[in-house]
Formats: structure tokens, C-alpha cells, sequence
């Protein structure tokens, strides 16, 4: 904590922690022994934003207080710390949408906890393990700690937290169209659980493909700025995954507006078509800010009932921010 003790009220730590898009599991069967793996890229636009200061008590103020405190609890029994802090957190990404709220709110909270007790010696998954997330997907985790691009390993049966595998940077000029649908969430909780029971069994073949093209033609293709390989890759690896998903979400996209309005954006050209998590988040990708901007605009006036976000890819991960800094642009209205 580079000097300064908890006692100390003028002392505060603020954390910033960047939505993310999950843009697919790769192996849902785990046949190898490792099960899920994951696909997913941080966004700018969309963000958690906290503050911790010194209090007489745990409390929390601000959206998702109740689980700002337990993952405070956790974090603070892992540790042996006596946690009387004050949590505010001024933004938080929205619940149940497809863009880790949960994990970047937990995450951050640790982070944030960390650096008001001089932990400096944690990473994030320190931080992680100590609060319980990676249960399935690691790209929270590793969108938090490193941002861009990344793809996680999956869970073994020594797992912790997902092992990153790969890590990349999406080029500047690339933008992603968000589509909200204000009407509905994606499954969580029990909800979630019992839809990974329930499916079925995810076939071996189907594995080994998508593994393939996301080997030999996504990430190369990615390393080469050609969003139309790219693009193809994660379009193709949605559909599937998102078919697979259907019984328990009611179809490829959790809302049917939504799949309306990614059908017509791609018959625009817009590539790496999908629905993030569990939606009802739909996502697609272009290869200007100009062109994103066009499309979301002619979207939005012909899509009553659903919100369009241009969103730039967050090529670093979470962060301490000074003291002073402003909220990030409340895009979908996030409870102050």
C-alpha cells in the first residue's frame, strides 16, 4: 500500500473493472479431461467503478450491494483481515446480461481490498481463489488481469482458475455492435446450473473442429488484421454453440429480437455474429468506427424495444485509477 495504513480515513483506492464479452466455450464435453475453455474479449464502454475508504463497519453503498459484501467477507476471511471498510460503488455493469458483472464486480471488490490492506503481493488470481470465481469460464478472470483478446484452457481436475492460453490485442480501428434487450436476462444462478445438467453430452467431433478453426484460422487470422477470418470463425463457433444451447435458452439467441436484429446487421456485413454468455447480449463486429456507427444507427431506428452500443475492445485489463477520476459514460444507465 506503498506506505499509507488503513487507519489513515483521507486514504481511498479506486478500481475500474471492464465489461467482457464471453464469445464461446470450446469444449463443453471435456473429453481430454479438461472441460468448457472459453473465448472472450474486455470492452471500454461498459464498466464497474468502486471505491474503498476506511469506516467503523463493513458497508456497502451503491447497485449489487449485497454481493459486494459477501465477496468483501470472503476475500477478508481468506486473508484474516479485519474488514471495516466503506464500499461505494459508483457504477456496476448491468446483472444477467452476458457481461460478467458478477465476476468483474467480485474481482474488483479483491483488487480493491488488496491494495487498501498493502497485499501487493496478490494477482488476480490470487484474488480469484480467495472470492470463488472460474467455476466454468476464465475469460472474467483473465479479461481483469490482462485484457485484449483471450482464450482460457478450460478446467481440469487440479484447476484453480482456468489456465490462459492465449492472450491477443484487437486491433483499434475494429469496433463491436452491443445489442440490448431491456425486456429479459440471460439464465443464472440455479437457472444455469441446471441447464449444464441437462444438456446434452457435447459431441467429441464438434469439439475437435471448432478447436481447429480457432487454432489454425481464428487466432491466425486475427494476428493478421483480417476480420473476415475472424470474424467467420467466431460466427461459426456461436451457431454451434449457441444450437447446443437452444433447448435450455429457447433458441440460438436467448431473444428473438435480438436474433432479428444480428440476422439483419450481418446481411450488412457485419461479421463474428453471437450472443455473449447467456445473453440476451447479441454482438457483432465491424471494421471502422464510421461503418459500426452507420449500422447501429439504421438498427436502432428500425428495432423498436432493443438498445445498440458501438463498443471499442478494452486492450488492457482492470485498474487503480487516481483519485479524482470522473464515472466511464453511463451507457445503459447504470444505478448511480
Amino acid at each position: 500500500m506503498l506506505g499509507v495504513h488503513p487507519s489513515d480515513h483521507r486514504y481511498s483506492v479506486s478500481v475500474f473493472a471492464p465489461a467482457r464479452l464471453h464469445m464461446g466455450f470450446i469444449d463443453l464435453g471435456g473429453s481430454l479431461g479438461r472441460r468448457f475453455g472459453s473465448i472472450g474479449v474486455g470492452i471500454n464502454e461498459i464498466a464497474t467503478r468502486l471505491s474503498i475508504t476506511a469506516a467503523d463497519a463493513l458497508k456497502v453503498e451503491g447497485p449489487c450491494q449485497e454481493r459486494a459484501a459477501k465477496a468483501a467477507r470472503k476475500f477478508a476471511e481468506f486473508h484474516a483481515l479485519d474488514c471495516r471498510v466503506a464500499i461505494r460503488i459508483h457504477q456496476a455493469i448491468p446483472e444477467h446480461v452476458g457481461l460478467g458483472s458478477g465476476t468483474q464486480l467480485d474481482l474488483a471488490v479483491g483488487m480493491g481490498l488488496a491494495r487498501f490492506f498493502g497485499l501487493e503481493d496478490l494477482g488476480v488470481r490470487d484474488i480469484a481463489q480467495a472470492i470463488e470465481r472460474g467455476a466454468r469460464s476464465g475469460v472474467g478472470i483473465a479479461v481483469f488481469e490482462q485484457g485484449g483478446l483471450v482464450v482460457d484452457g478450460g478446467r481440469g481436475p487440479d484447476t484453480v482458475t482456468p489456465p490462459l492460453i492465449a492472450r491477443m490485442e484487437i486491433p483499434d480501428a475494429w469496433r463491436f455492435i452491443l445489442v440490448f434487450d431491456r425486456r429479459g436476462q440471460g439464465l443464472h444462478g440455479t437457472q444455469e446450473v441446471d441447464a449444464f445438467s441437462t444438456l446434452p453430452v457435447f459431441p467429441v467431433a464438434e469439439t475437435a473442429r471448432l478447436c481447429h478453426l480457432l487454432l489454425m484460422q481464428g487466432l491466425p487470422a486475427l494476428a493478421e488484421g483480417d476480420i473476415q477470418g475472424f470474424g467467420a470463425v467466431i460466427t461459426e463457433l456461436q451457431n454451434t454453440v449457441g444450437d447446443h444451447f437452444a433447448p435450455a435458452q429457447g433458441g440460438r439467441f436467448t431473444s428473438p429480437e435480438v436474433a432479428q436484429a444480428m440476422a439483419n446487421l450481418e446481411s450488412q456485413g457485419a461479421v463474428g455474429i453471437g450472443q455473449t454468455s447467456w445473453g440476451p447480449t447479441g454482438f457483432c463486429l465491424l471494421d471502422t468506427p464510421a461503418r459500426a456507427a452507420e449500422l447501429a444507427g439504421l438498427a436502432s431506428r428500425r428495432f423498436d424495444g432493443l438498445d445498440f452500443l458501438v463498443a471499442t475492445a478494452r486492450n488492457r485489463g482492470a485498474e487503480i485509477l487516481p483519485e479524482g477520476t470522473p464515472p466511464v459514460v453511463d451507457v445503459l444507465r447504470a444505478e448511480e
